[in-house]
């Protein structure tokens, strides 16, 4: 019975991370559709009920919907919990309980943007919070299933804290410039009043220093023959490359909401890729290898 819900814990893992990059884009589908507001309040979706009703319209429908989503991330962190505990894997259950923990605060999160009219500020804040769960859930997985590894060299994993910190910046840079371009989730939503041109300038020049460490990584995990560090960083580089051309064309096509949609669903992915190759620098744990062996012995192998 153990190994069969061990089986469980790595597909339950997988579904954490789709999910929560997944609700990103909803958010996103929430905002570009201008339905920030179309639950006027929280928790409530209005002073008299919490569901959203007819006088509400398609984008009382929409903003609901996107909360309901939050009752489906939190069945999967708990199944993954359970299953974590069931398995007797210590390191996956904490971290299990950290995505399921985080969960409940990103909908407080998601209340005040409401109870704020869309600050554009605490909407940031409200993206980057779901930014930080995607860590939690990479590292479930770089816990779960990752090559068994010595720590890297020095100044690998400094090239790699700082791609991660950069990486960040980038992160936040694009909050900011969402704060002050037109898809505002509300036609009365207020924005940040910075110049788009020129905070969208220094998203940019962020960029670029990002993709230039991603590629002094990936030359020094090519000469130290550290193969699966650069599956990591080419994977990485590969989404930095895809995500600015989406953001280059975004920008040049005046904000399509087809392609901002595309730009959020790339930052989630970003920020995956990102947490894979912080951790592929440092040494795998012995407790995942344990892990590992209840999976081959639950299917046979």
């Amino acid at each position: 019975m153990r190994t069969r819900v061990a089986s469980w814990l790595w597909p339950l893992a997988v579904a954490n991370i789709i999910a929560n990059i997944g609700i990103v884009v909803t958010g996103a589908a929430v905002r570009l559709t201008g339905s920030g507001l179309g639950c006027p309040t929280w928790p409530r979706c209005t002073e008299e009920s919490y569901t959203a009703h007819g006088e509400l319209g398609i984008n009382g429908l929409i903003e609901f919907g996107n909360r309901l989503l939050t009752f489906v991330l939190a069945a999967i962190a708990i199944l993954c919990f359970l299953s974590a505990l069931w398995s007797r894997d210590r390191k996956a259950a904490r971290l299990s309980f950290l995505i399921g923990l985080y969960i409940p605060l990103q909908a407080v999160i998601g209340g005040i943007t409401v109870l704020t009219d869309l600050n554009p500020w605490v909407v940031s804040l409200h993206f980057l919070s779901s930014m930080v769960i995607i860590v939690f859930c990479a590292a479930l997985l770089d816990h779960l299933r990752s090559p068994t590894r010595e720590a890297s060299p020095p100044r690998t994993r400094l090239t790699a804290d700082a791609l991660f910190a950069v990486g960040w910046v980038v992160l936040y840079l694009g909050t900011v410039v969402t704060g002050s371009g037109p898809h505002a989730g509300d036609i009365d939503a207020k924005r940040n009043g910075l110049d788009p041109a020129v905070v969208s300038q220094l998203h940019a020049v962020a960029v670029y220093l990002l993709v230039a460490l991603t590629v002094v990584l990936l030359v020094l995990a090519v000469r130290a023959g550290d193969r699966w560090l650069t599956v990591c960083t080419s994977a990485l580089l590969g989404i930095e490359l895809l995500q600015g051309a989406i953001g280059w064309t975004q920008y040049l096509l005046d904000l399509p909401v087809l392609l901002v949609a595309l730009h959020m669903l790339g930052a989630g992915l970003l920020t995956a890729g990102l947490a894979r190759v912080v951790f592929a620098v440092r040494p795998h744990t012995s407790e995942a290898d344990h892990t590992g062996r209840l999976y081959a012995f639950a299917a046979g192998r």
